[in-house]
């Protein structure tokens, strides 16, 4: 069989490409400035909501303004929970550009005027035309239904976002690297990455992560569920120990995204799930599973932990005789009657 038959593995290897044009494009746009905002809000849907959880938590890291996410059905439909008196910037996240939710919560933010908007997807489509600021990659466009090259592509557009709000040219010139240590992970630890997939011993899946990876991490939960059909749950490194441990035995694989700040802390999250008979894999900078070797700051290089999850749940769909095209019971955008 070759793997290049499907558009899902052509994307996710082919995905620092995108992460090129991200940068470059999010470099020119015109983007608003931090104090005009008294509260900053991050939407989206399925795998843009969990990239939104990422930014928003990224942003306040480096601005100091505070910053959260909701899904857009939220902000459309209990706006009241969500929006405060003051002027809002909303950054709405869309692979499509044409998700009935984020449309339509968008146009109602719009018309009842509590602030501006900026888009960030990989389609000029309808979403766009409510921008203030429109980021497009439009490399970052997708044959597959789940999320790979779109997600990652968006997610870096969001750092480069959360760091010229916050001044940081320094962050940015590093992320230039990014592209390069990209390919070198996937070149590296695709076989790791195809040997957990393919081990059908394996239940269920426990994704850590947190502070700015526990977005990521949700990301990388979803698209085991959505490919492989398998359980499949995300958790902050602490709370998992709170209950959810319970689930954890030989049938179980505990993926952690170690953070540099933290990670004696999660270290031994981690090793506690092992001694409970979990295989463990580890991400992170260095003296992990997965490696990245890349000198990049910490808050601005989370895009290296996506690849070799995205062909972990790859080559388990393969392996499970499915189709990682074309997720049961899923379409590319999702509309509603709303």
């Amino acid at each position: 069989m070759s793997f290049e038959n499907f558009a899902t593995y052509r994307e996710i290897k082919s995905q620092a490409e995108a992460w090129s044009q991200a940068l470059e494009m999010t470099k020119q746009v015109s983007q608003p400035k931090p104090p005009d905002y008294d509260q900053v809000l991050f939407t989206g849907c399925g795998s843009t909501y969990y990239l939104s959880i990422a930014a928003a938590a990224l942003y306040q890291e480096l601005t100091g303004c505070v910053a959260r996410a909701v899904p857009a059905g939220e902000l459309l439909l209990n706006s009241k929970t969500v929006l405060s008196n003051g002027k809002t910037l909303l950054v709405a996240i869309s692979r499509s550009g044409t998700t009935t939710e984020t449309v339509k919560a968008v146009e109602k933010f719009k018309s009842e005027k509590h602030g501006d908007v900026v888009v960030i997807s990989n389609h000029e489509e309808v979403l766009s035309s409510f921008a203030d600021a429109n980021i497009v990659i439009v490399k970052g466009q997708e044959v597959s239904v789940a999320q790979t090259r779109s997600f990652a592509s968006m997610y870096v557009a969001a750092s480069v976002f959360c760091a010229r709000m916050a001044g940081r040219g320094d962050l940015i010139e590093a992320m230039h690297e990014l592209p390069e240590v990209g390919d070198r992970i996937m070149d590296n630890y695709e076989s790791l990455a195809k040997e957990l997939g393919e081990n059908l011993d394996f239940d269920r899946f426990y994704f850590l992560g947190s502070g700015i990876r526990y977005g990521l991490a949700c990301e990388a939960n979803l698209k085991m569920k959505e490919m492989t059909l398998t359980h499949s749950e995300p958790f902050h490194f602490l709370e998992f120990r709170h209950g959810p441990m319970s689930m954890v035995n030989g049938k179980a694989v505990v993926v952690g995204l170690l953070s540099d700040a933290n990670r004696v802390y999660e270290e031994k999250v981690l090793t506690e799930m092992k001694a409970l008979g979990a295989t463990v894999t580890r991400l992170g900078e260095s003296a992990t599973d997965v490696e990245f070797e890349s000198k990049i700051p910490e808050s601005v290089r989370g895009v290296l932990y996506l690849p070799v999850l995205q062909l972990m749940a790859f080559y388990r769909s393969v392996a499970k005789d499915l189709n990682p095209d074309k997720p049961n019971h899923l379409t590319a955008v999702v509309r509603l009657d709303l």
